[in-house]
């Protein structure tokens, strides 16, 4: 039977989205974890699960609110334990990233998650560094890592893990180049975390944060001015205050929006209320990720497609999104304009859907 209309331009969508050179610049690695490998991993780690099935631990991933999310995803990561167990996730992600057209990507992880279990931080990052090498040799994959301090923690206890990784930056340092800041927004600011962002600056990490997911746009704005960050991760709020968006717009400062995160966290109620294609229209610097996307229903290929079908974003705004991935990244200079001529080559073959 051939395929409806509709499914025909969903998958000539898909198949256009695919061949586009694009970055993932807001990818935590631990919210990639699916459930059938958590109950792959807890039973090789012997570590006993609340659920009996892949299908009832799919069936919580019904959350109300960026917290209950994070409940979830911090019980979900305690099947990580072994260097193998780091490496197989960060594989798995690797190749459902490359099927989705992704050529590089910026991965964050929460070495606070497993410390806190008694894994020690060296055995986190040679399982994720172990997984993106062997990616880049075999496939030219590249990719970089960004250290994330959990905002529902002490400032001190950043201190204490950043002091703990330092020893490794030597070993890891084609791979570890910036540091970032997660976890619940709501009663941590940007302020509290001023003086360890301050000497991740002077040790020359390159800086991002969340900021205006469920916190407001001041956020934003302290993210910029009191960390000095050059990236905000979602960033979705600071529409509330038309000034700083002139300031985003006119600084082409990146916002790494997620929205299929959004529409599962309650942040929108309707992906077609997302405000993803005003801010990109109003000249903002948007570029399109999948945050978490084993807990959110979607990876990069799923956020663009779900986005352009419910915002009616033009193959030029699509490609616009990945160009802007690109630009955005922390890649060379050289490394950015090789991929940018080869995304103007797709473009300029790749019939639009």
């Amino acid at each position: 039977m051939p395929a409806s209309p509709s499914a025909a331009s969903a998958d000539a969508l898909a198949e256009f989205v695919r061949r586009l050179p694009k970055a993932e610049l807001h990818l935590h690695i631990e919210g990639t974890l699916e459930p059938e490998l958590i109950f792959r991993l807890a039973r090789r780690n012997h570590v006993a699960l609340p659920y009996d099935s892949v299908e009832s631990l799919r069936a919580a991933y019904a959350f109300t609110n960026l917290q209950s999310f994070l409940d979830l995803y911090y019980a979900g990561a305690g099947v990580l334990l072994t260097e193998q167990d780091f490496h197989d996730l960060t594989a798995a992600y690797v190749q459902r990233a490359r099927a989705d057209g992704v050529v590089h990507a910026e991965i964050m992880f929460d070495p606070q998650t497993h410390t806190a279990r008694g894994v020690a931080i060296e055995t986190v990052f040679a399982g994720i560094a172990g997984a993106l090498r062997e990616a880049r040799d075999r496939h030219g994959f590249t990719s970089c890592l960004l250290m994330s301090f959990l905002r529902h923690l002490s400032e001190q206890d950043a201190f204490e893990t950043l002091e703990a990784a330092l020893p490794l930056r030597k070993q890891y340092a084609d791979l570890w180049i910036g540091i970032g800041l997660d976890s619940a927004e709501r009663g941590n600011p940007p302020e509290k975390f001023a003086r360890v962002f301050a000497r991740c600056r002077e040790l020359g990490f390159r800086l991002v944060a969340h900021a205006g997911e469920e916190g407001p746009a001041a956020y934003v704005g302290d993210a910029l001015d009191l960390l000095h960050v050059e990236r905000i991760d979602h960033g979705v709020h600071s529409e509330e205050d038309p000034a700083l968006m002139r300031r985003l717009a006119s600084q082409r400062i990146p916002l790494t929006v997620c929205p299929l995160s959004n529409l599962k966290l309650r942040v929108v109620d309707d992906l077609s209320r997302h405000n993803l294609a005003r801010m990109l229209r109003a000249g903002v610097n948007v570029t399109l990720n999948s945050d978490d996307p084993a807990y959110f229903g979607g990876y990069v290929l799923d956020n663009y497609v779900a986005s352009a079908r419910a915002l009616s974003l033009s193959p030029v705004e699509i490609g616009q999104l990945a160009a802007n991935s690109l630009a955005a990244s922390f890649l060379p200079d050289a490394d950015k304009a090789r991929l940018a001529r080869d995304l103007a080559s797709v473009l300029a073959q790749c019939p639009a859907p």
